[in-house]
């Protein structure tokens, strides 16, 4: 799959979350940020989509720490689009 594809149907996925708070969150950055995403990044923000929206979600907005294991520049990237989006 080219990475042109995969950033396609990532950014379908990040639209359809399960929960309108998140499909503007995970959605509305990946419409800002998915075509400057290394391969790599590709990989952290599949598996943060992959990962329960109510525990993405704490960490967005600051309910729960981030676990060591899920810090990432992505997921940072994404905190800092959250507090952008929120006072913008």
């Amino acid at each position: 799959m080219t990475l042109d594809v995969r950033r396609k149907k990532l950014l379908f996925r990040a639209w359809r979350r399960g929960f309108r708070e998140m499909d503007l969150l995970m959605g509305g950055f990946a419409d800002a940020h998915i075509a400057a995403l290394t391969e790599e990044d590709l990989d952290e923000f599949e598996r943060l989509l992959g990962t329960p929206d109510w525990e993405v979600f704490a960490w967005l907005v600051g309910q729960k720490p981030v676990p060591a294991n899920f810090k990432s520049p992505v997921l940072d990237q994404l905190i800092g689009f959250r507090h952008e989006a929120q006072s913008g």
